[in-house]
């Protein structure tokens, strides 16, 4: 039976694809590490085993509103490593947590007032002095929490995103953006805030964040209005007058009942390279380039075969579904999720795509994704297609993550992980 906690909310690789967390709506954080190579299975490499499991937030009582907060883990972001220790921030609606990660693998032993068990010998009974040695002992992975960042959201956080300065990051709710210092605790800078005077006359809210990859002074927000503000901190304290402005303006002639609902950024992720954005909102995904304001460089159609169907998903909440996106390490390719446990691959320069399945079959060691197709309602069916009446609206991938240099990507699809490597390249080549 699915228990609703255990309904992973979150994936995210780490600087260098060692570790993989994930978040769920239970407040636990479970990490992954890929197991070295091993010499006499060279197809072993890079099966990911769980490293560590601990709980990250609890549910939350606000006494002043008489609300309930949830424990579910919003977002995880890994800081880059330092030292042998990893860090990570996990967030829930309310409450940001800076975790340390660590292992322990020797205990010290032989102290000279203390007995093995840790009491304090009787003082009288010690005659003689020993040094402390570290003796070996099994592996122990050790979670700490190191900060916690409280009290500084009114509305849910909905983003975290560490800056390329590695002192500081920013959490974005519905209406505000903070900035941290991470080793400051009881104070945050507001630096976006769009929250009218009147609340009556608030027409949109911030739906992402994200700062530049190499530009410790750019950050992007997205909105449910579908457009891109990019704001630069060294032009005022309080970004609310944007740099640039990235809309693509509408097409009267197919204006609908639902624009409004399906424009809406659900995601924003800067490529790599810090060049261009990639986001998605209901139905396509987009890349636009940071030198053109005007309209998408690129627009994908993620499942244009819902089109029809939308009145339907309006009434089964479907619509709202927030889903994410993912660039590969080199930028060439994009990822999202969508229903029946499907996602999508667009590579940008070939301009061909694909939908894979997440299944428990496709995720078997060296088993090849099939390419899977979906056809339109009344449409010509070919063998193997799936029609759109026939799809499951229940399984749908929102959590996406491609390791940053390798062909590996992890999908949560519901409650389930799945990893697959190097069996994309075929599919789209």
């Amino acid at each position: 039976k699915l228990l609703h906690s255990d309904i992973i909310s979150t994936v995210e690789f780490n600087h260098t694809g060692e570790l993989l967390a994930t978040g769920d709506k239970g407040g636990r954080v479970v990490i992954f590490q890929r197991e070295p190579e091993s010499k006499t299975e060279p197809f072993s490499q890079g099966e990911y085993n769980v490293y560590s499991t601990f709980q990250s937030h609890e549910p939350e009582f606000d006494y002043l509103k008489s609300l309930e907060i949830e424990e579910k883990i919003n977002k995880i972001r890994w800081l880059p490593q330092q030292n042998a220790a990893h860090f990570l921030l996990s967030t829930n609606d309310k409450t940001i947590k800076l975790w340390k990660v660590s292992e322990r693998d020797k205990r010290p032993e032989g102290y000279n007032l203390k007995d093995e068990e840790g009491r304090i010998k009787d003082i009288s009974t010690v005659t003689s002095l020993q040094v402390p040695v570290l003796k070996p002992m099994d592996l122990m992975v050790e979670v700490t929490p190191r900060r916690v960042f409280a009290n500084a959201h009114t509305y849910h956080i909905n983003s975290i995103s560490v800056n390329s300065d590695y002192e500081t990051y920013m959490s974005a709710d519905d209406l505000r953006i903070n900035l941290w210092n991470l080793d400051i605790t009881d104070r945050s800078f507001n630096i976006v805030d769009i929250k009218p005077a009147n609340m009556e006359d608030l027409t949109e809210v911030i739906t992402a964040a994200e700062f530049h990859p190499h530009h410790c002074n750019l950050f992007v927000y997205s909105s449910s209005k579908g457009t891109l503000r990019l704001c630069d901190m060294r032009e005022a304290a309080l970004c609310d007058k944007h740099s640039k402005l990235f809309e693509e303006p509408e097409d009267p002639s197919a204006r609908s009942f639902f624009s409004e609902i399906i424009s809406s950024v659900s995601d924003v992720k800067f490529s790599h390279s810090g060049r261009y954005l990639l986001t998605r909102d209901y139905l396509t995904a987009k890349v636009w380039d940071l030198n053109m304001e005007s309209k998408p460089l690129e627009t994908y159609q993620v499942h244009d075969y819902l089109r029809s169907k939308l009145c339907s998903l309006y009434e089964n909440d479907c619509i709202f579904d927030k889903f994410e996106c993912a660039w590969n390490g080199a930028d060439s390719v994009i990822m999202t999720g969508a229903y029946n446990n499907f996602f999508r691959m667009f590579d940008r320069n070939t301009k061909r795509d694909v939908t894979l399945e997440a299944s428990r079959e496709s995720s078997k060691p060296r088993a090849v994704l099939k390419p899977r197709r979906v056809c339109a309602a009344g449409g010509k069916r070919r063998k193997d297609d799936i029609s759109v009446d026939s799809l499951d609206f229940t399984k749908k991938i929102l959590h996406t993550a491609w390791h940053p240099t390798e062909n590996i990507i992890a999908i949560a699809a519901t409650n389930n992980l799945y990893i697959f490597q190097d069996k994309l390249n075929s599919e789209m080549h």
